[in-house]
């Protein structure tokens, strides 16, 4: 089973962000974020199971672990993600990372995320990650 994140811990694999059991969400703004946050825990996640971040949160760490990544990294497809969340964080999204360690949780992430516009929706399995929207 995967380790619940808290905010401010990224969990990497080759220096690039891979927080396996967790999907990472980004909307177009902040209000949305809440929104799905607070649709999430309606539906039986824990709060601890939350985390909402800011791109100016979000985008420092990004860049740090872009710079500080594996070459082996650029080979998979974390290195890509990594990509896609620093354009959205450049423009400003904001971000909710859900612990989703079994398929009933990744069902409901994707379900909220889709409901609500989510600008990306990943979830990072054991071997593999995968878009939700």
């Amino acid at each position: 089973m995967s380790k619940r994140m808290t905010k401010g811990e990224f969990q990497a694999s080759l220096g690039a962000l891979n927080p396996v059991g967790h999907a990472m969400l980004a909307f177009a703004n902040a209000g949305l974020a809440q929104q799905a946050k607070a649709e999430l825990l309606a539906g039986g996640f824990a709060p601890a199971d939350l985390i909402e971040y800011s791109s100016a949160e979000l985008f420092p760490n990004l860049e740090e672990m872009m710079r500080n990544a594996s070459g082996a990294a650029g080979f998979g497809y974390e290195i890509n993600l990594m990509r896609r969340y620093m354009t959205l964080a450049g423009q400003g999204a904001s971000w909710l990372v859900a612990y989703s360690p079994d398929e009933v949780h990744v069902a409901r992430v994707a379900a909220v995320a889709k409901r609500l516009g989510a600008l990306t929706a990943v979830h990072y399995g054991r071997l593999a990650s995968e878009d939700l929207v």
